[in-house]
Formats: structure tokens, sequence, C-alpha cells
């Protein structure tokens, strides 16, 4: 009970025709409806809507912390209003639930001594609080 097409076209670009013949093409959306693949360029189309979507479209999660670190010796350095400034910049930011304080509030002068290494080394502490190294609650 083979198939025969009654003309050529251009869709026969191959020599096994039956793999362009109704039956064929019905065997071909029935496994693809049962593996999941569905009908026609539906799933294709989701896909490729899928991997358009960036991750960085998202947005950042913030507004978790209220905390401002500082190198312990820039702390010193700083007036009491100045570190106020920079504790109310966080909070308000925190509170809109932004990841960033205001770059209004951004401090000068912290030097990173040429290195990251040296930048690490640094004792940071939180500017509310300089008796608590930062990340301590």
């Amino acid at each position: 009970m083979a198939y025969e097409q009654s003309k050529k076209t251009p869709m026969l670009h191959c020599a096994a025709t039956v793999m362009h013949s109704k039956p064929w093409n019905k065997m071909r959306n029935r496994t693809a409806a049962i593996s999941g693949r569905g009908d026609g360029n539906k799933v294709g189309l989701a896909h490729a809507e899928k991997l358009r979507t960036s991750p960085f479209e998202k947005g950042t999660k913030g507004g978790g912390t209220t905390k401002v670190c500082l190198p312990k010796a820039k702390i010193a350095s700083m007036s009491k209003e100045e570190r106020q400034k920079v504790i109310n910049a966080k909070r308000s930011a925190a509170a809109k639930g932004d990841y960033k304080r205001s770059s209004k509030s951004n401090v000068s002068g912290t030097s990173s001594g040429g290195s990251l290494k040296k930048w690490l080394e640094q004792d940071w502490r939180q500017v509310g609080d300089p008796s608590k190294k930062c990340g301590e609650k």
C-alpha cells in the first residue's frame, strides 16, 4: 500500500520519495505530538521566545541590607555628618528596594593601595557601628 505522489515537485529534493508522502507526514506529526514537540512551528517558536528573554532584564534583587562598609581608617577620618549622609543614602535605597545607594553619597579618598590584594586586606568596618566588621550582624 505505497502512496504515489502524482507529480514531481521541488519538495522532492532527495531520492526517497516515501519521505515526502502524506502517510509519512502524518506519522511524523503523531510522533512529534507524543514526544511533546507539538505540531508545526508552535514549539520551535515558543523555544525561540524563551531564549530571547534575557536574565539581565529581570533586574537585581536588592534592598536587603542597610549596612555600609568602608575601611576603618576612612571611617575614622570622616565627620559625623559625612557618615550619617552615607548611612541615610543606603537606608533610603534599601527602603525603595534598590540595590545601590545614590552616587551623590559616594566617598572619595578610599585608596586601593595600587592592587586588589591591598584593597581586600584593609580592615573593612560598618559605618554605622565601626566596632563591627563588614558583614557582621
